[in-house]
């Protein structure tokens, strides 16, 4: 009989955004037995990055490990956004199992789907836990059945579909086998337990052969690169002489300097690691998810792993507007391609293009997510630059041109459902279902090729009235569509001056459309100050101040009022901009302008540019 490690289990933790998934994992760690009394976590401790706390969403992958019972589990946090699907792909080949986490209400969602799938696909054993019981308007008995219907649909074995279920609810820290909320206990051990029960130990192989795969990079000024990953046969020491077996069949000799192991939130060293740990390695500095470390005299390297590519690229490049170089910190091309560089240690769905120039890079990702997130981390830590429009990323087979397509789940009133239907439509988004939920609301399930999505989010919000939910994620390559889609229906005001925009200029042009700055902004020629209300772009002067003389005005008393200014966020900015602008980002401001900023020579590239068409 094959001998396992009972005190240990892998899982790995996956869920759609907002299901609650972290705030789960922070309850297990609360009611472990592995903090200190006296230390208090804070709310969604495992989202440490800032971005992951303002925006309620995990990005990166996080481990931690938990003491229960003398047993220790390591839970694996996974991102629940699919433009960060290269992280969860990685990660389940480290764990045994995986605990789906759905809301009571919602049910299963287009992410879920996405990360259910890639467990299926590796035969992990799931358990389901039925978050938020608590609402209002839960109903645990239909998300059971949702949940089952999917994991049918996404072919899984019957062993699979018997999953155990557990409800909670997280945020209050209770948890039962029994769906009435009225049964709730405070407690997480049916949780733990059913973890226990459920997930299969690892194999205890620690007298073979070392294979020990990377998983997932961090990266550390002090020690270089850091794998991450699972030991799956024999055991590694510090001191051990190993061998790195890259994917391209290269070999590299070198000797363990530091292991790392997780307890709680933090790595701790440790000196020997064995079949099923977690564990980070440091002291290499060339190497890659999927190598895999074996001992020198036993050259016997695992599968590679699968890394899906990315599907949308924009470019980035140095700041070249007139106020280069006064908000940020590092705004040199070495700079910025040091940072870029710094970025493919530890993210491996990322990619970048060289362009022949030394002051623009091709950066290529999996959406636009996954795009913004570097951007404003890069503006956080005191870097400008411009960026370009997004733009999908295209695959030739047999001749014939292919795009990405996403699946896209919208929930909503019924009163808009006529005009998302509409909008989709004209986006060459292909409707596959509608489903009333019983509630007012209705589901809508659409086929939309990617480029239709770009801009979309920001349009959907305003027709919605914000009480639409739109959810979309990469579904496959299919045939390109040889038209225009979604592209931007109206023009813009674009500044013919520099200076400060004043309250009176801003005044006389109002209803030539809708303006993006505030009074008092300081402005240069080229820069987009305003959406026209027109399809055409309008070079407009917002530096004019009122001329003043000596004649008392009749209404002097009257305040000048103007609307409200439409203030763009780095997400919306790179929605809205065309093939000609650019978004100029700096740590104080997110500008749009023209690629071309003089008024009269693009003036006269548009005339150049009707002429050839």
């Amino acid at each position: 009989m094959m001998k396992t490690r009972e005190d240990i289990r892998n899982v790995a933790i996956i869920a759609h955004v907002d299901h609650g998934k972290t705030t789960l994992v922070n309850e297990l760690l609360k009611q472990s037995d592995t903090l200190d009394s006296h230390i208090e976590l804070d709310d969604r401790a495992m989202d440490s990055d800032d971005l992951e706390r303002e925006r309620g969403i995990t990005i990166l992958s996080k481990i931690t490990s938990v003491d229960y019972k003398d047993n220790k589990i390591n839970i694996v946090d996974t991102p629940g956004h699919a433009d960060f699907g290269g992280e969860v792909e990685r990660i389940m080949k480290m764990v045994d199992g995986v605990v789906l986490v759905v809301d009571a209400y919602e049910g299963t969602m287009p992410q879920t789907r996405f990360v259910l799938q890639k467990a299926l696909e590796r035969n992990i054993k799931p358990l389901v836990v039925v978050n938020k019981i608590d609402k209002p308007n839960a109903r645990p008995e239909e998300v059971v059945d949702m949940v089952l219907d999917l994991f049918i649909e996404l072919g899984a074995d019957e062993e699979q579909i018997e999953f155990p279920v557990v409800y909670a609810s997280a945020v209050n820290g209770t948890s039962s086998l029994s769906d009435n909320p009225a049964d709730q206990e405070e407690t997480m051990n049916p949780v733990f337990d059913t973890i226990l029960s459920t997930i299969p130990a690892p194999v205890d192989n620690s007298d073979e052969g070392l294979q020990f795969q990377i998983s997932m990079l961090d990266y550390n000024d002090y020690v270089g690169r850091i794998g991450i990953g699972r030991v799956f046969r024999g055991t590694m020491s510090v001191g051990d002489q190993v061998t790195v077996n890259k994917a391209d069949g290269d070999q590299q000799n070198f000797r363990v300097t530091k292991l790392m192991g997780y307890h709680g939130l933090n790595r701790v060293e440790i000196d020997r690691a064995k079949p099923g740990d977690i564990i980070a390695v440091s002291g290499m500095e060339d190497i890659y998810v999927g190598d895999t470390i074996t001992p020198p005299d036993q050259i016997e390297p695992m599968e590679p792993l699968r890394i899906d590519e990315p599907t949308l690229k924009m470019t980035f490049l140095v700041n070249d507007s007139p106020f280069a170089g006064r908000e940020g910190k590092y705004i040199t091309s070495r700079q910025i391609a040091d940072r870029l560089n710094q970025q493919l240690q530890i993210d491996v769905s990322m990619k970048i293009e060289d362009t022949g120039s030394p002051d623009r890079w091709i950066i290529a990702g999996r959406g636009e997510l996954h795009l913004s997130i570097l951007i404003e981390n890069m503006r956080r830590e005191g870097y400008e630059l411009q960026v370009s429009k997004p733009e999908v990323i295209t695959k030739e087979v047999d001749g014939k041109t292919y795009e990405p397509y996403e699946e896209v789940i919208i929930d909503t009133p019924e009163e808009y459902m006529g005009s998302i239907i509409e909008s989709l439509s004209l986006r060459k988004g292909e409707m596959k279902s509608m489903d009333n939920t019983g509630t007012g609301q209705i589901r809508l399930t659409f086929s939309v090729p990617s480029r239709g999505m770009i801009g979309f989010s920001t349009q959907f919000m305003s027709m919605t009235h914000g009480y639409g939910i739109l959810n979309h994620t990469f579904s496959e390559y299919g045939p390109a569509i040889d038209t225009e889609i979604g592209s931007r229906s109206n023009g813009v005001l674009v500044s013919m001056s520099n200076g400060k925009a004043t309250t009176y200029s801003i005044m006389q042009i109002e209803e030539r459309g809708q303006i993006l700055i505030e009074p008092g902004t300081e402005i240069y020629e080229g820069m987009i100050v305003g959406i026209s209300s027109r399809d055409k772009d309008l070079a407009v002067n917002l530096t004019k101040e009122k001329q003043k003389t000596n004649v008392r005005s009749a209404n002097k008393d009257q305040t000048n009022v103007i609307k409200t200014p439409k203030i763009l966020t780095l997400e919306e900015s790179l929605e809205f901009i065309s093939d000609d602008e650019y978004v100029e980002v700096t740590p104080e401001s997110i500008r749009l302008r023209k690629k071309t900023l003089d008024t009269k020579q693009r003036e006269r590239e548009q005339k150049k540019a009707k002429k050839e068409d």
